[in-house]
């Protein structure tokens, strides 16, 4: 009979395993989907040192937009709390997004929500500055799961580790609101002129090495470097415009897509952009 009793309590130990399992696994939700800390149509610089902590990304603004001071966006809705670190992490704030997600803020030169506020995506939580342990002006950024630091990703694709500012942008959507065109986002592996239109024959300005934005493509001249070829051009709003240049609504060639070969135009998820 004990016998009978020991086999009959582990079966039921054993069921009872199997039962909470799917309960601790539904504890990690899926990521939000997260978009740049700052606000819509500006360009950051970032950048990543090894002193850093979990997985965090450093920005500064890089598009002649002043970066003291300037805004800082929840990346995704949740609850936001005000913290000081004076000799390390400064004024932050953390917004807890639910199953086991947060984001950390540190930094801030004000804090622009009270302790404890639901925010929205977009919403301003605070402005840039450098009080803690900063050497200048800039957003502090990570992303923890269940207080891990993640790789950073945003509008579903990651971020870039460089060592150094200037080597990879990024243009935020966040808080854009309605009417925006359909974008589809994409990472190009160089810097290109832009043009007028699908040739070479009217430089407007540059688009810079990293991610972007682009809404569609058009058929265009055959468009020929080291790595092959492309005949398709992204219609795009570019990161610098030359004088007397139209910086928005122009073409750059599809070969410089960081993840697609000869006569290739689609975006980071693989998505074939539409035509124009």
């Amino acid at each position: 009979m004990r016998s009978l009793r020991v086999a009959a309590l582990a079966v039921f130990a054993l069921l009872a395993g199997l039962l909470t399992v799917p309960s601790a696994l539904a504890v990690n939700a899926a990521a939000p989907g997260f978009k740049a800390p700052f606000p819509c149509g500006q360009q950051w610089t970032y950048s990543h040192h090894s002193a850093e902590v979990r997985r965090a990304l450093d920005f500064i603004r890089s598009d002649g937009g002043g970066t003291h001071g300037a805004p800082v966006l929840a990346s995704a809705a949740g609850t936001a709390t005000r913290h000081n670190q004076p000799g390390g992490a400064g004024q932050y704030i953390v917004v807890d997004h639910g199953g086991g997600w947060q984001t950390y803020y540190f930094h801030l030169d004000t804090y622009s929500v009270p302790n404890g506020a639901s925010v929205a995506q977009g919403q301003q939580i605070g402005t840039t500055g450098t009080t803690g342990n900063s050497s200048g002006s800039h957003i502090h950024y990570e992303q923890l799961l269940n207080g891990v630091g993640q790789n950073i990703v945003i509008n579903g694709q990651p971020l870039s580790y460089p060592g150094s500012y200037y080597q990879a942008y990024l243009t935020s959507d966040n808080g854009c609101g309605g009417g925006t065109p359909d974008r589809y986002w994409v990472d190009t592996f160089a810097a290109t002129d832009g043009y007028a239109d699908a040739s070479t024959a009217s430089p407007q300005g540059r688009l810079l090495q990293g991610t972007h934005y682009v809404y569609c493509k058009v058929a265009g001249a055959r468009y020929e470097g080291t790595y092959g070829y492309n005949t398709w051009w992204l219609r795009t709003d570019l990161d610098e415009t030359y004088p007397g240049g139209n910086g928005r609504g122009a073409y750059v060639p599809a070969y410089y897509l960081s993840r697609w070969g000869d006569d290739e135009a689609r975006d980071n998820n693989g998505t074939v952009i539409p035509d124009c």
